[in-house]
């Protein structure tokens, strides 16, 4: 009688197709932290991977897919963002306007559906907690020299003003092209920074709304 081969090779088929997209991704991850996000193309991906564009597309789908795949395993190592100069304020902006202008329009269309597909929700709330470390890594000498309530305070406007929201509304809503928005942000958190240094907590509260009206 012969024998039954057909769940082997499915096996072997399986076990050969998730190598294939571990090559993939641990390329993309490379890739992506070494060069510019120009530099980011499956072509380049394909080839580091020794594989074809069409097999990149048919193991994540879509190059929003991947880099978001490239996103979540640089978190899940304690790497969300690229390396850069910690407290540089242009720098840090420019490694967030990098994760959006490659898969910002991607993010936003998942946020809007986050309402009515509630399973979107995990990989949204890790996407959440990484900017939030991101900042205050990138942050971290602002944020090391404020104590308790101010240290908060200035973490909290740091998250706001560079947050996809605020990416979305200069670069796609208003239309402003790429350095103009960076700039615009920058000045922003440079503000509210110098503002705080000048004239301690008290301003900072009051940037944030804590102080309450004169009865």
């Amino acid at each position: 009688m012969k024998k039954k081969t057909r769940p082997y090779v499915m096996t072997a088929r399986a076990a050969t197709a998730e190598a294939t997209r571990a090559r993939i991704r641990a390329s993309a991850v490379e890739l992506y932290g070494r060069g510019a996000i120009e530099d980011f193309t499956l072509d380049e991906v394909a080839r580091r991977a020794e594989t074809t564009v069409q097999t990149v597309l048919r193991a994540f789908g879509s190059k929003d897919e991947l880099i978001y795949a490239v996103l979540e395993e640089l978190a899940a190592g304690g790497q969300f963002v690229k390396p850069a100069q910690a407290g540089d304020v242009g720098a840090a902006v420019a490694v967030f306007f990098d994760i959006y202008e490659s898969i910002g329009d991607f993010v936003m269309a998942r946020l809007n559906e986050e309402q009515r597909r509630p399973a979107l929700r995990p990989s949204l709330d890790q996407g959440r907690d990484n900017h939030r470390d991101g900042v205050r890594t990138l942050f971290a000498p602002q944020l090391a020299a404020r104590r308790g309530a101010a240290r908060e305070q200035l973490l909290t406007m740091l998250i706001v003003l560079t947050d996809i929201y605020v990416w979305k509304l200069l670069r796609r809503d208003m239309a402003m092209n790429r350095p103009a928005a960076e700039a615009m942000v920058k000045r922003m958190i440079s503000g509210v920074i110098e503002q705080e240094t000048s004239h301690g907590a008290d301003a900072l509260a009051q940037l944030v709304g804590r102080r309450q009206p004169a009865a």
